[in-house]
């Protein structure tokens, strides 16, 4: 269950950073209402809380190294489903090779 719940904050930070991510760069980028850019700080803000829900014996340097990897994916996801950019060969063997990097950093068994 702990595996689960940890998987968990990693996709909801992930959808926190990349989404505030997004409206700020529509506010500055597309020329977007400041809201847009009030929006996505606010989300911001509430994606640096999300990582700290992690189980108590993962520590920062370990979370946020498994989390870049998650990051990477869902970016990859991102771009696909919001932006219509089809990912292309490299963008899926990057994002497995990140994605399992990240499964090994946080999730290995350790002595």
């Amino acid at each position: 269950m702990e595996f689960l719940k940890s998987i968990f904050y990693f996709i909801l930070a992930g959808i926190f950073e990349i989404g505030g991510g997004y409206l700020v760069w529509l506010w500055i980028r597309e020329g977007k209402s400041i809201i847009y850019g009030i929006m996505g700080a606010i989300i911001l803000i509430l994606y640096g809380i999300i990582p700290t829900l992690q189980p108590p014996n993962s520590n920062f340097g370990r979370v946020y190294a498994t989390y870049g990897g998650i990051f990477i994916v869902l970016s990859i996801l991102w771009g696909w489903k919001v932006d219509n950019i089809i990912p292309d060969k490299f963008d899926l063997i990057g994002g497995a090779i990140a994605l399992i990097g990240a499964i090994i950093i946080m999730y290995a068994p350790r002595g």
